[in-house]
């Protein structure tokens, strides 16, 4: 096992283990990859979240024409 790695087990029902086996689906692989995708998923929900947080907090701080400005010189830059 790699270091710093957990084990967790999970309960399918026969046939759906069934069916992956005869795919020849390595289920631990699936299910580690899906697991790291899901969490990037909660991530960026959670960026959402924050981001939104600050822009309203923000509201009327900012002059828009300045953030649109500001976006576009970075975009030109890269």
């Amino acid at each position: 096992m790699k270091r710093g790695m957990s084990v967790i087990t999970v309960r399918v029902s026969r046939e759906v283990k069934e069916k992956l086996e005869k795919y020849n689906v390595n289920i631990s692989e699936t299910v580690r990859k899906l697991l790291d995708k899901y969490l990037v998923e909660l991530e960026l929900m959670d960026l959402v979240e924050r981001l939104e947080m600050i822009r309203e907090r923000l509201r009327n701080k900012i002059d828009p024409k300045l953030v649109a400005n500001l976006v576009r010189e970075d975009r030109e830059i890269h």
